[in-house]
């Protein structure tokens, strides 16, 4: 059981997200718990207490920083960058993301459309919409992604898509929900109702 929204999560799938035992998953439940970052109770989800969630809101921000850093200034594609931010987040130097940060000019988002925490651990709040919940002849703008997966931002380098393009739905097929767009210089893409569902847009101009 998650909910992301209390930051709650069971030992059983915590421990199968980590890819270890019950047993250990009890031991680091028990070490966060004397930490103050989770609430733990045995045979009970674990909770985050309030310092846990900034603490893991800061940790993220370093990692959205350093996906930022490696793609803006050392030119990676955005399908390469997570997991080398997932070795450096670790690093212990608030100065070194700090000064990466002030180097990017404090960029509100990483390069999937996901907003980077403050560094009081606030995230900001963005209220897009979901392409597959658009209708034919609506133009919009990719914002961001549900999630960062390699395989997945490689397919959407082979469509063309990136972040800011402007799409309009032309075809939305009744039996599966897959849509027909427009952008660029590419007509007639077809795009799963699965692919449509992890695209953030904001509407530029749907039909009243």
């Amino acid at each position: 059981m998650i909910d992301k929204e209390r930051g709650v999560i069971s030992l059983s799938e915590l421990g199968k997200r980590l890819g270890v035992s019950i047993p250990t998953t009890n031991s680091m439940a028990k070490r966060l718990h004397d930490e103050g970052w989770v609430f733990y109770e045995k045979y009970k989800p674990v909770r985050l207490t309030s310092q846990g969630k900034k603490e893991a809101a800061l940790i993220i921000r370093k990692h959205r920083i350093v996906e930022m850093f490696l793609v803006e200034k050392m030119k990676f594609g955005w399908e390469k960058v997570h997991d080398i931010a997932e070795e450096m987040e670790h690093v212990d130097s608030e100065a070194l993301f700090e000064r990466m940060n002030e180097i990017l000019g404090n960029p509100a988002f990483d390069p999937h459309g996901s907003p980077i925490p403050d560094k009081n651990g606030n995230i900001a709040s963005c209220h897009y919409l979901r392409l597959s919940e658009m209708q034919e002849g609506d133009k919009v703008s990719l914002k961001a992604l549900s999630d960062d997966n390699r395989e997945f931002l490689n397919y959407l380098n082979s469509k063309k898509l990136a972040l800011g393009v402007q799409i309009t739905v032309d075809y939305i097929e009744p039996f599966d929900g897959s849509m027909t767009v427009t952008y660029k210089d590419e007509s007639a893409v077809s795009l799963s109702r699965e692919v449509c569902e992890r695209l953030f847009v904001e509407p530029l101009n749907v039909k009243a």
